[in-house]
């Protein structure tokens, strides 16, 4: 499969091929949500209740777990949200993105109207700027696009979102990994036990992230037979403990019980909520990981497997407690208690097992976030490894891997029982489902052109029962819900000060940019040496002449016989077609040989490296050169102002068979050109390094100088590519207020020092890169 292309899925299947992803994606999506009953009712029964001899304690806490699990992952989930895919894609950016698109607003003002003829833009029906139905639609629609702040706002609303998902990579393989262990418990005494459930969490924890750089499609077959043996365990064990100690048990999923619940326990049972909470974490993922596989597939699993084996599980555990009031051992109520005594060490190795699988699903899906977040100009440029050349999605950010070791380890060694982990994880999970809430009701509106009353309607009903949980986790904020917050908050921090000066810098390349006519000036021959070679100089302008070029050009006064002006962007659409990839036009007289290139990429899109990356744009310009005359069908990029850029829509070199092609060697030999209606163009260069050949077709007939410019186009691939980088300093400009100064000079300049170069996301090689070092005063 070719990376570039991304991952997609026909939506209509065969059953065949929906029920093989349905099972594949058990040990993807639903690692985390199936290992709750680890710990769900060892954190409710911790502190703030107790069980009872009339068991309304335990029948209240059983229906409250089964209303959670059927109100929000399948009602909510399941039957809702997952259709608000943006093209498949699911997930906190894709609501983003979908907002993003309907309401015209995006995270950096580079935004054109070639962009909204991407087929993946108006692939979902509300497109091109469509009216909201009703007048409160209508009116939201056009504040959004008007008011920056509403806008700030939105980007805010979902940075949060963002990172409580990171923190939850962070708590959730501890408090999973930690909940397994604990089994060792009943095996053996509290002295030893509790010098040995860190350690061993630790060195799991250690193995876990040390893995990560190879990827796990090697082991990855081995997760949804985990996964499955494990629902099958506990779906097992607690029918037999429903049979066995309490057949009677379902009574207590009728609702009445949950009122006797808080009547009987009032303050204490409100904050039990929090340990309830938990039944529910990773049903997030069912949106997030919407990408790898289907809707349909993902409503199988759950609706078919998942739901009623945890439904199950934890009725076995009520069953079992209802029986045992005084469980002989000063431990607290925990999964393992409910496990025959015979199958406790098998059990024990699968939970195990599944707290490892759960566990790299929420650290694969933090990796992914955070490159999304990169891609939006949200977060300081990050290594991107991908580690499958056939799974798309499969990728390792060494940075970010290590830090989450840390920070998973400490947190670790820091609580050392589930009930703080607990407190943390659940106050992260459930401030993402708040927030998917709110993104949700834009949609409702803005996206599917329904009521206003009926978003009012989703956010009172499920915004009701989460903010519920939400408050009970709150008030815990001493007793570890502080984590999360601290965590978020950082991470908001960073990501808020990365695009603030990502916003500026762009600002300023926008205000101080060069004309062409400035450009024209210089004389016929520019008044500059040409030197040999393809310079491909690094802009985030997507019109004008960057002063970046400008500032080179003055003191160094000679620049590349073909000169491509490059911007990498992101658009807000998971994936691009290879087809509609490139945007090419000429910058002045075409004898100028400059060019404007922009390459767009949806935000989950995977870049090429730099050999095929070079090999297709030098392709898509040729190509724009042979198709120049016979289409002369431009696209008129920009909204705002009518630019002398007249741009035109390129495919990728795979993407145009039937039009010009290159070919590369190193030798002397020269292949067999193909059918004979093509014909070869080749550089006048003796012994060349690299033989560099064009192969065009016949038909239609090329001008005699876009023949020449062909020519001269493969004399200068021949003599390579030099990459020429701004390496920009930003200073808050005097006068400025303190905030900026430290946000500006301080912040952004600290984050931009310690990341990656702020280049395409590709191995530019070292010895063809020319830096042009620059002070922005902002």
């Amino acid at each position: 499969m070719d990376l570039e292309t991304g991952f997609h899925h026909v939506k209509k299947e065969s059953w065949r091929t929906v029920l093989t992803l349905a099972y594949q994606s058990l040990g993807v999506v639903y690692g985390d949500l199936s290992t709750s009953p680890l710990y769900v009712y060892k954190s409710t029964f911790d502190e703030d209740i107790h069980h009872s001899e009339t068991n309304e304690e335990i029948y209240g806490v059983l229906s409250f777990v089964f209303w959670t699990l059927t109100l929000v992952p399948l009602l909510k989930y399941v039957f809702i949200v997952l259709k608000a895919d943006d093209n498949g894609e699911g997930g906190t950016f894709a609501l983003y993105s979908l907002l993003c698109r309907h309401a015209r607003v995006n995270s950096l003002p580079n935004c054109q109207l070639a962009d909204e003829e991407l087929s993946e833009y108006k692939k979902d029906g509300g497109v091109n700027g469509l009216s909201p139905k009703s007048n409160l639609g209508s009116r939201l629609k056009s504040s959004l696009e008007k008011h920056r702040v509403l806008q700030r706002f939105l980007l805010v609303l979902a940075l949060i979102g963002t990172c409580m998902v990171i923190g939850d990579g962070i708590l959730t393989p501890a408090l999973s990994v930690f909940s397994a262990v604990s089994g060792l418990e009943l095996s053996m005494s509290k002295e030893h036990h509790k010098y040995v459930e860190v350690p061993v969490t630790c060195v799991i924890l250690i193995c876990l992230f040390a893995l990560q750089h190879y990827g796990t499609h090697r082991v990855g077959y081995l997760f949804a037979p985990v996964i499955l043996i494990w629902l099958l365990c506990i779906s097992s064990i607690g029918l037999y403990n429903i049979i066995y100690w309490n057949p009677h048990v379902y009574r207590a999923l009728s609702p009445y019980y949950m009122y006797k619940f808080l009547k009987k326990t009032q303050q204490g049972g409100w904050l039990s909520l929090g340990g309830i909470l938990l039944c529910i974490t990773g049903s997030e993922a069912m949106f997030a990981d919407l990408g790898h596989f289907s809707q349909l597939s993902i409503k199988i699993a759950f609706t078919s497997l998942v739901y009623p084996s945890l439904i199950l599980a934890y009725m076995g555990q009520a069953a079992y407690l209802s029986r045992h009031h005084n469980i002989e051992s000063d431990y607290q109520i925990g999964f393992y208690v409910s496990v025959p005594e015979k199958l406790r060490w098998p059990v024990l190795v699968i939970a195990i097992l599944a707290a490892v699988v759960g566990s790299q699903a929420i650290i694969t899906g933090t990796f992914s976030i955070i490159k999304q977040c990169s891609s939006l100009g949200c977060f300081p440029k990050v290594k991107i490894v991908h580690t499958s050349s056939k799974i798309h999605g499969q990728i390792y950010i060494p940075e970010i891997n290590w830090l989450l070791m840390v920070l998973c380890l400490a947190v670790t060694v820091g609580f050392r029982d589930t009930r703080r982990m607990g407190n943390a994880s659940g106050l992260a999970v459930i401030t993402v489902m708040l927030v998917t809430t709110c993104l949700m009701s834009l949609v409702i509106v803005l996206c599917w052109q329904k009521s206003v009353f009926l978003a009012i309607c989703f956010v009172f009903f499920f915004g009701t029962i989460e903010a519920l949980y939400f408050t009970a986790s709150l008030v815990k904020f001493l007793e570890g819900a502080w984590v999360p917050i601290a965590l978020s908050f950082i991470f908001l921090i960073v990501m808020c000060v990365w695009h603030y000066g990502t916003l500026k810098k762009y600002e300023f390349d926008v205000q101080n940019k060069v004309s062409v006519n400035w450009l024209l000036t210089l004389g016929p021959d520019l008044g500059i040496v040409r030197l040999r070679g393809i310079g491909l100089l690094h802009t985030e302008l997507v019109s004008g002449i960057p002063a970046i070029f400008s500032h080179f050009v003055t003191n160094f006064p000679a620049f590349h016989q073909v000169l491509v002006f490059l911007c990498i962007k992101s658009v807000p659409v998971p994936h691009v077609r290879p087809e509609e990839r490139f945007l090419v036009g000429h910058i002045g007289p075409r004898e100028c040989r400059l060019y404007r290139c922009i390459v767009r990429y949806g935000y989950r899109d995977v870049h090429k490296d730099d050999i095929e990356f070079e090999k297709d744009l030098v392709c898509s310009i040729a190509e724009f050169v042979r198709s120049e005359n016979s289409s002369p069908n431009y696209v008129k990029v920009d909204r705002e102002t009518d630019n002398d850029d007249k741009m035109k829509v390129v495919g990728a070199c795979s993407t145009h068979l039937d039009g010009i092609q290159m070919s590369e060697d190193d030798s002397d030999n020269i292949e067999e050109a193909g059918p004979s209606e093509l014909k070869e163009i080749q550089s006048p260069t003796i012994k060349p390094r690299k033989r560099v050949r064009f192969i065009v077709p016949e038909s239609p007939k090329i001008e005699s100088e876009s023949m020449e410019e062909l020519r001269e186009l493969t004399e200068a691939r021949e003599a390579g590519v030099a990459y020429i980088l701004g390496h920009t300093c930003l200073r808050a400009k005097q006068g400025s207020s303190l905030i900026k100064k430290l946000v500006i000079d301080f912040g952004y300049e600290f984050l931009r020092k310690n990341s990656r170069t702020s280049t395409l996301a590709l191995t530019v090689p070292h010895v063809s890169t020319l830096e042009v070092g620059m002070v922005y005063h902002v």
